[in-house]
């Protein structure tokens, strides 16, 4: 397994997790699913390595990212919207790297 595989591995572990936190974290906070459901559509495609669902995923983050800018300006103190807002820069970073670099890496094999 070559360093790019690790690295690519690793961002994948950390938006996976991020994106658990996010779940936790926004069920806790709301007492429904509903929200967080959006996130969780791009999943099934995430596992099958489907790049196109990372690109969804990172919009979608940026929708989330809005909401809890706002909620964090309301209730400064509140350790969830924290949490959350962590969580969510973390899975739009971990996603938008991985695709970059996947990207880069299915681009190397179709030119060789």
């Amino acid at each position: 397994m070559g360093e790019a595989e690790l690295v690519m591995d690793y961002l994948l572990g950390i938006a996976s997790f991020a994106l658990f936190i996010f779940c936790v974290v926004h069920a806790i906070r709301n007492d429904r699913a509903f929200p967080w459901i959006f996130v969780l559509i791009f999943l099934p495609g995430m596992l099958k390595d489907n790049l196109r669902s990372y690109i969804w995923l990172c919009f979608v983050c940026l929708g989330y990212f809005m909401i809890l800018v706002q909620r964090i300006f309301a209730q400064p103190d509140s350790l969830l919207v924290v949490i959350g807002l962590v969580a969510v820069v973390i899975l739009f970073t971990a996603a938008m790297l991985y695709v970059r670099w996947r990207a880069r890496e299915l681009r190397a094999v179709d030119e060789s």
